[in-house]
């Protein structure tokens, strides 16, 4: 399957999250509701691997967050509390009562964010390939670093591709080079602008949850791939031993997209741990 092979009974709906502000929301499925929080400049199509197994069950509510796709640009300057309220302004726009939520990367620190802001909204939590931020974040080589943020790239498209390096496990890459270059290609497509970029990674440098994390009462899944150079696993078991009522799930050999790399393991292990905690839905 193409990393860009999203469903035909996609339903986009545009949500309003403040006044004169809105966001597009990808609905697919029917049943208890899970809003999907894509990572540092991504769309929906980040989870086009997964939605389909997952729609089975659930409303999926795949979030192009502020700025991205065709929500609205980014006003102001932006910060974890904002996207974390616009999430929940979706929820209570688009389920009739708490959602699962699942966040990747920078769509896990903001559901982060949205179980201390919001506790209400969320039904239970999945962070995915992230960190608590401030000292307790377990940096990744330099290195890798500046891959993600482009490598010095001169062109947007050729920055991205810098950043797949990194973002891909190497065995990955080496097996199914058609997934990258499907993702690069998404990408190419739809650019993302400067702006929001910046926007993105300012609010990342100031994310910082470790102190509140007891606080989060949701049920919690910390999904983690054992190879991730972008976000190393250390920083999942940090947000395991944190959270009173999570529990960490490794998948070996993956990559910091494990979710992409192996879409049937991962669908595999949502559905059943929701469905543990959700036995009506």
């Amino acid at each position: 399957m193409a990393a860009v092979d999203w469903p035909d009974d996609d339903q986009p709906v545009r949500v309003t999250v403040e006044p004169g502000i809105q966001v597009v929301v990808h609905e697919l499925g029917a049943g208890s509701p899970l809003l999907l929080l894509p990572g540092l400049g991504a769309d929906h199509i980040a989870f086009a691997r997964n939605v389909r197994a997952l729609a089975e069950r659930h409303l999926c509510l795949v979030v192009d967050p502020r700025g991205i796709g065709a929500s609205d640009p980014l006003v102001g300057p932006g910060s974890m509390a904002v996207f974390a309220d616009d999430a929940a302004a979706v929820i209570a726009a688009r389920a009739s009562g708490p959602a699962h939520v699942l966040g990747v990367s920078m769509g896990g620190m903001v559901a982060q964010h949205l179980a201390l802001r919001h506790p209400d909204r969320v039904r239970t939590l999945v962070l995915g390939c992230t960190h608590p931020g401030g000292a307790a974040a377990v940096l990744p080589d330099p290195a890798v670093t500046r891959d993600l943020l482009g490598g010095g790239a001169r062109d947007p498209v050729s920055a991205y591709r810098n950043a797949c390096r990194v973002m891909y496990g190497a065995a990955f890459q080496r097996h199914h080079p058609e997934v990258v270059e499907a993702a690069i290609a998404w990408r190419a497509r739809h650019l993302v602008s400067g702006r929001t970029f910046r926007v993105q990674q300012e609010a990342i440098r100031h994310h910082a949850t470790d102190g509140e994390l007891a606080a989060i009462a949701a049920p919690t899944l910390v999904l983690h791939g054992s190879e991730d150079r972008v976000v190393p696993i250390a920083n999942g078991e940090r947000l395991a031993a944190r959270i009173p009522r999570a529990t960490l799930t490794q998948f070996a050999g993956l990559g910091h997209l494990f979710f992409q790399e192996d879409p049937v393991a991962t669908d595999r292990v949502l559905r059943e741990w929701l469905a543990a905690c959700d036995p009506q839905a």
